[in-house]
């Protein structure tokens, strides 16, 4: 939730010093989020980072604060890298699949969606970036995504300039070598979506194989808290299989899909009865889906449900 604005604070007797930091807060607070969003993968965990953040912020000595960006910056991530290690154990005794929580976007409401963040908030990247270690993903995003030149990113996260330059390089490196070489357009993007989800809808799974990469992988996170496949399902017969195989067990007639944009691009939520049931997502390359992320886990469900 955004920190209430300094009009509202004010009346209730804060000082000018702590109505001055909130403003200023609240104008690197979108930054503050969407890198903590990156490197944490759920919105809750990054709305409580950047509310300690903010508190950390209003208790600093004004000696100790010489850039305001770079204070907070440097703060957000290593609450991030602390956060990230002592996870570790509990993301590798995860039940089934790991995946983000989905972050429903919209073109023209979300004020972090522009062309060039849109990449690096959807799901594929956000899977990509679960390869890094905490280190290596913080200055890989700072660098690759947020533009901080390479002395920044050394004061912030501590580290000599030229071990940054060599964990950037070595992310980007990693990343590049699984994500697709050619782009497809938005347009596209939401073609074949719209193509799936009717495969979907009625079943048809030549129509779902003939939108499948040969080698596309479905991700499915319950979490262990509701049925969901615990392995990766390979192959778009497979997952063709697995897809109709679930309509059919279901009933088409108790399921209603509904488009929308799931980190950044093309996805839909599905209803089962009305329920909220799951988000899929896509990772889509050279006109096919390579992979399908589905979400169920209703702890990252939560923030869906007034969407």
């Amino acid at each position: 939730m955004p920190l209430r604005s300094a009009s509202v604070l004010s009346l209730k007797g804060i000082n000018k010093r702590d109505v001055d930091r909130l403003e200023i807060f609240n104008e690197h607070r979108r930054l503050l989020f969407s890198l903590a969003y990156r490197m944490l993968g759920t919105v809750a965990d990054a709305e409580d980072i950047v509310q300690e953040a903010y508190l950390r912020w209003q208790a600093a000595n004004d000696e100790e604060i010489k850039a305001p960006k770079a204070y907070l910056s440097t703060i957000v991530t290593n609450l991030c890298i602390n956060y990230l290690t002592s996870a570790r154990r509990k993301r590798e005794e995860y039940i089934g699949p790991w995946l983000p929580e989905p972050l429903i976007t919209d073109e023209n409401q979300d004020p972090m969606h522009n062309v060039q963040l849109a990449d690096s908030l959807s799901m594929a990247f956000m899977v990509l970036l679960e390869s890094l270690t905490p280190l290596e993903r913080a200055c890989f995003l700072l660098r690759e995504v947020f533009d901080y030149e390479y002395e920044e990113i050394a004061r912030v996260v501590g580290k000599a300039e030229a071990n940054c330059r060599q964990m950037v390089s070595r992310a980007r490196l990693h990343i590049r070598e699984r994500r697709p070489r050619f782009c497809v357009s938005s347009e596209m993007q939401k073609q074949l979506t719209e193509q799936f989800m009717k495969a979907c809808a009625s079943g048809d799974m030549e129509g779902l194989m003939s939108l499948l990469s040969e080698d596309a992988t479905l991700l499915s996170d319950g979490g262990g808290r509701v049925t969901a496949a615990r392995k990766p399902v390979q192959g778009a017969e497979h997952i063709a299989r697995f897809l109709t195989g679930l309509v059919k067990k279901i009933g088409a007639s108790h399921l209603s899909l509904r488009p929308t944009e799931v980190n950044g691009h093309p996805g839909f939520i599905t209803y089962l009865d009305g329920r909220l049931q799951n988000v899929l997502a896509f990772d889509i390359a050279d006109n096919r889906i390579r992979a399908v992320y589905i979400i169920v886990n209703p702890e990252k469900l939560k923030r869906v449900q007034g969407n």
